[in-house]
């Protein structure tokens, strides 16, 4: 195999893990993670706009998973099913959050709990980190991630 194959080969995303994934028809592994309609309709122009505009932690954060610095592909802003999350690694099923003090709510909490509970049940693992960890503790959540990384993603070599 030529050196151009390996490089698509090593860009292909591995099949979900049996018993992952949402089973609908809308998992498109390694491509959306969501239906076209409601992608269309609400997701795309929220993502969007969430790109554009991060938070100083969000954008602190990605600077470091970008380009798979941290050995694996992120992406942020991402569509899963009704949700955007703010960062996931499609080929280990991890999702990362950066919460804010908005979080600490009583009816935020609840909704973030309920979101936990639907993710995972559709196979992802949730990660979450306050703003203050992700500006403050840099290394520490790098570090975190990293061994979720080394246990969900079989292919994961740490930078």
């Amino acid at each position: 195999m030529d050196s151009s194959e390996e490089r698509k080969k090593s860009r292909q995303a591995p099949l979900p893990p049996e018993g992952k994934g949402s089973g609908d028809g809308v998992h498109m592994f390694g491509m959306y993670t969501t239906d076209a309609k409601r992608w269309k309709t609400s997701l795309k122009a929220y993502a969007r706009t969430n790109r554009k505009t991060p938070t100083p932690a969000e954008h602190k954060l990605w600077q470091e998973l970008r380009g798979s610095k941290l050995g694996a592909p992120f992406r942020r802003q991402h569509a899963i099913e009704s949700f955007i999350v703010d960062f996931v690694c499609l080929a280990a099923w991890l999702v990362i959050e950066v919460d804010g003090s908005i979080h600490a709510e009583i009816a935020q909490a609840e909704y973030d709990g309920g979101r936990t509970y639907e993710l995972e049940k559709i196979g992802y693992s949730i990660v979450r980190f306050t703003n203050e960890e992700v500006l403050h503790e840099t290394a520490n959540v790098l570090k975190k991630i990293a061994e979720h990384l080394t246990a969900l993603y079989p292919n994961y070599e740490p930078r």
